[in-house]
C-alpha cells in the first residue's frame, strides 16, 4: 500500500519563486542607481569642503610665516620646520602631499620683508569642480 497523506498548507512552498526574485533584483538595480550617483556627489562635496579648508590654512601660514620671519617661505617645507603647520596636508582630490603647485611673485608683501619667495598656493588636481566652471588648480 501507498503512503499517501493529505496535503498540508505550506507543502512545496519553502523558497521564492524566479519571478519574485527577479522582482526584488529589480527594485534593488532601480535604488542603486538613484543611490550611488548621490553618494558619489555628497563625497565630491566633501572632499571640495576639505580642499577650500586646506587651502585657507596654508594660504594664513604662508603669510604669517612671510610677517615673523619678514622673508617668504621657500617651499611648503619651511612653514612645517618653523611650526607654522604639523605636516603639508594631503590634497584631497589627488590623495598626495606633493602635488601642490606654489607660486612665487618678485613683488615683497611689505615694506619690512628681505627677502621673495612662495606667495600662493594651488592644488595640483586638474579635475572640474561641482560648479562646472572652474578647475581645482585655480582655486
Amino acid at each position: 500500500m501507498m503512503n499517501i497523506r493529505p496535503k498540508r498548507k505550506g507543502d512545496g512552498e519553502r523558497g521564492f519563486t524566479l519571478v519574485e526574485l527577479m522582482v526584488v533584483m529589480a527594485v534593488i538595480s532601480i535604488l542603486l542607481t538613484i543611490a550611488i550617483p548621490a553618494y558619489l556627489q555628497a563625497v565630491k562635496r566633501a572632499k571640495e569642503a576639505v580642499l577650500k579648508e586646506d587651502l585657507h590654512t596654508m594660504r594664513s601660514a604662508i603669510d604669517q610665516y612671510t610677517v615673523d620671519k619678514e622673508k617668504a617661505p621657500q617651499g611648503l617645507d619651511d612653514l612645517v620646520q618653523a611650526g607654522y603647520l604639523k605636516v603639508i596636508p594631503i590634497d584631497p582630490m589627488t590623495s598626495r602631499n606633493d602635488t601642490w603647485m606654489t607660486s612665487e611673485s618678485d613683488t615683497l608683501m611689505s615694506i619690512s620683508e628681505t627677502q621673495g619667495g612662495i606667495d600662493d598656493v594651488k592644488s595640483g588636481a586638474q579635475g572640474l569642480s561641482l560648479d562646472g566652471a572652474t578647475t581645482y588648480n585655480t582655486w
